[in-house]
């Protein structure tokens, strides 16, 4: 029987840990939606295997050979285009995606950060948070813009940061939370209803 639910296309570059945690929470009925296809921007990403396993398309643009940004982006754009998602989600993509791409899926690209932004953007967010000694740090969805993870956030899950923490044992925390909060927020965006108004995502209001 046709799948007709909403479409996702995910974006990975690695391990495809949270494209897992998509794919179970789908598996399980806790997401009404379907991934129809699984992009990665390297041939030996694990999470190539992880889409397979589960039956889904996976497909490789690689970064090489695109002589500019926007070259690169043109190119993921036409890949994802042909699947008519209603969300891309970035499941550890590692690269930046421009105004063009942005453009083409206007408020439906989604990314998962490893830290409460707007603390500690960018890579190693888990080493940023204990060399400056923070005491929390956490997981973020949020929207993605050009600027580098500065979209409006959709959720967030806070983790403590324990005295004896190692980059590895928060980073193995903080991930249990991207895993939970992910598929809850893709969820919540699916429903319809919300709105972004000047940096925040407004949901509406659940019946009494």
């Amino acid at each position: 029987m046709e799948n007709r639910y909403d479409p996702l296309v995910v974006l990975i570059s690695g391990r495809g840990s949270n494209l897992g945690a998509i794919l179970r929470a789908i598996g399980e009925g806790r997401l009404r939606a379907r991934v129809a296809a699984v992009i990665s921007s390297r041939a030996d990403a694990a999470g190539l295997d992880v889409a397979r396993a589960a039956g889904v398309e996976a497909h490789v643009v690689a970064r090489r050979g695109s002589p500019t940004r926007d070259a690169y982006d043109q190119k993921l754009i036409d890949a994802i285009r042909p699947y008519h998602p209603r969300l891309v989600c970035l499941a550890g993509f590692m690269h930046l995606l421009g105004p063009a791409f942005c453009s083409a899926f206007p408020e439906a690209i989604l990314n998962i950060h490893p830290s409460l932004l707007p603390s500690f953007p960018g890579v190693d967010a888990q080493r940023q948070a204990l060399e400056h000694g923070a005491r929390v740090s956490g997981a973020t969805v949020h929207f993605v813009t050009p600027e580098l993870d500065a979209g409006p956030i959709v959720m967030q899950a806070a983790v403590p940061v324990n005295y004896d923490d190692t980059v590895d044992t928060l980073s193995a925390r903080i991930l249990g939370e991207e895993h939970r909060i992910y598929p809850e927020a893709i969820g919540r965006l699916l429903d319809r209803g919300w709105r972004i108004e000047g940096r925040r995502v407004r949901f509406p209001a659940k019946p009494e």
